[in-house]
């Protein structure tokens, strides 16, 4: 898998390292690629699985069709997916629910894969604060998203944003190592690099649509190694690959969380 993610990378960022993580260099082309997610929101759910292609391949991902795809829960709730096409498999009635433990099973090319994802509950997504900066001679802005972390320790986020109506994302892990129980004090840099060629600068005006998932911790795991392998340029899953949660080799995650939506408009700061 060779899916570019585009990432910002926070100024707190480096809390939520947990530890070293050992990352696979080698060339790992033509393996199963398995992107699964289940969520407190309404389905369908999809489970979407391709083949890998190496790093210096272009961005073609063959479907993998034929699968036998199965989604369960610890409450005795299971559902076999339908294929929809271009790798996609889809629910029909499977419900999710914060606190339930979800099981993904996958049969395909005569091997199996399994992985487990609990849902943790849900951590309110208040709203965002702006705030900004000056590098150089331009603004970079900044947004602060408002929620309180629960007290046990161990709580993981990922937050995604987008920019208007661009589909470029961007990305960040959170966690609460070093402030529990507290209101997050983590902010979003929103680019401003355009000049760049990479990036979008961010202006007074633009929509940014941010995304709060909490997260389980191998969940959060997959994402911190992607936002390491990057090094804030985009990641990729071959040849270099983040941990997968996922059994018997597969590339890719199983995801079961919360997830939450706001959108914030870019005012004009004031000048005290």
């Amino acid at each position: 898998m060779k899916n570019i993610l585009y990432i910002i990378v926070s100024l707190l960022a480096l809390t939520s390292c947990e530890k070293e993580i050992d990352l696979d260099l080698n060339d790992q082309s033509g393996n199963i690629v398995i992107e699964g997610n289940v969520t407190n929101q309404s389905g369908p759910y999809t489970v979407k699985i391709t083949k890998s292609v190496s790093f210096s391949s272009p961005n073609q991902y063959p479907a993998v069709t034929g699968a036998q795809v199965i989604l369960s829960d610890n409450t005795g709730q299971t559902e076999t997916l339908h294929y929809v096409g271009n790798g996609i498999y889809q629910t029909t009635t499977f419900t999710g629910e914060p606190g339930r433990t979800y099981t993904l099973k996958v049969e395909s090319e005569g091997k199996q894969y399994s992985a487990q994802s609990k849902m943790p509950e849900v951590v309110n997504f208040d709203g965002l604060q702006q705030s900004s900066f000056k590098f150089g001679d331009k603004t970079t802005y900044t947004l602060l998203p408002l929620f309180t972390d629960p007290l046990p320790l161990g709580n993981r986020y990922l937050f995604s944003f987008t920019i208007n109506d661009l589909t470029k994302k961007y990305m960040n892990t959170f966690s609460d190592n070093v402030n529990n129980g507290l209101p997050n004090q983590q902010p979003l840099i929103l680019p401003n690099d355009e000049n760049k060629g990479r990036d979008h600068e961010v202006v007074v005006g633009d929509k940014i649509h941010v995304e709060m998932q909490s997260i389980d911790t191998n969940v959060f795991t997959y994402y911190s190694a992607l936002l390491q392998i990057s090094g804030g340029n985009g990641g990729t899953a071959t040849p270099t690959n983040p941990p997968s949660n996922i059994s018997n080799g597969a590339l890719g995650y199983f995801s079961a969380h919360t997830t939450d939506t706001q959108t914030f408009v870019i005012e004009q700061m004031t000048t005290p």
